[in-house]
């Protein structure tokens, strides 16, 4: 039996978005109220366990895998815009009948359930972003380039991906290194957990990790920041922006983007990175814990 710290793990299922077959880990209880936990860029489901392992009896913990990452099949025509993760999510909330729903989030993941909440603002209960509202305004506007180059830049992008195999590491030993140097914040344990996690075996021996390389590639278009501006201005329910002061990512406070929101608030952890559910563990179920109660 798969268990973790003696106690049952969660329950690998599927569901069905796009005609792609997604996965998601249940956690038990479902007789208690429903919890999404989603994750983040070239992540994985597996990266909540400890959050759910605290939270577990008190809610049905469901963590998805987004298309193209963990145990979730990759995009035959490598599509990982914002629309298509956004629909995925809302295929899962409503196939298993999950809302009204409270959402636990990780950047990628807490950009796409940041604009669902605006689309459907009746379907979510209370909202945890961690670093989810994407890059700050003055890096979008230092980024901001005409569409002939943006698709240019897109199309050789991509190109380059379609010739990139998945690295491959001779040992796992070596993935659970990269893991290390990936994020300095994590415990041994965490990044071994992690990485046994995030890799398949190869034929040949080696080991990869299990996302799609295409899921690096940002698609040349998507919703105008106007119009992610009044989706946040959508969202009804409560909702709590996470952030770690030793990330690079920009504070909604100090921006000026908290503006855009009715009902959220912020918190700021010390000495934690982008991982903030990782870097400060305890603190961060504590305070989750107390908001979607």
């Amino acid at each position: 039996m798969n268990t973790l710290n003696g106690m049952p793990g969660p329950t690998s299922r599927v569901f069905f978005s796009q005609r792609l077959r997604l996965h998601y880990v249940d956690w038990g209880n479902p007789e208690a109220p429903p919890l999404l936990l989603v994750h983040g860029g070239r992540d994985h489901c597996r990266n909540w366990d400890w959050v759910a392992q605290a939270l577990r009896k008190d809610w049905h913990i469901i963590c998805p895998d987004l298309r193209g990452h963990g145990d979730s099949q990759w995009s035959p025509d490598g599509n990982y815009s914002m629309g298509a993760y956004i629909y995925d999510l809302a295929q899962l909330i409503h196939q298993q009948g999950l809302a009204p729903v409270t959402i636990v989030a990780h950047s990628l993941g807490g950009n796409i359930c940041l604009r669902y909440s605006g689309v459907y603002p009746d379907k979510v209960r209370k909202l945890v972003a961690i670093e989810g509202l994407g890059p700050s305004p003055k890096v979008i506007a230092e980024r901001k380039k005409p569409m002939d180059v943006r698709m240019r830049e897109w199309i050789d992008e991509q190109r380059k991906l379609s010739g990139r195999g998945p690295r491959k590491y001779p040992t796992i030993e070596d993935a659970f290194k990269r893991m290390q140097e990936e994020n300095k914040h994590l415990s041994a344990e965490q990044a071994r957990h992690l990485t046994q996690q995030g890799v398949n075996q190869n034929e040949d021996g080696t080991y990869s990790w299990k996302f799609d390389n295409y899921v690096r590639a940002w698609p040349p278009y998507d919703m105008t920041y106007e119009d992610i501006e009044h989706l946040w201005a959508q969202i009804t329910c409560p909702t709590l922006l996470v952030y770690g002061k030793e990330s690079w990512a920009s504070n909604p406070e100090t921006d000026g983007r908290i503006k855009h929101f009715k009902t959220a608030k912020v918190v700021e952890f010390e000495r934690a990175g982008h991982w903030v559910q990782h870097d400060r563990l305890d603190d961060f179920v504590a305070t989750t814990r107390e908001f979607i109660k």
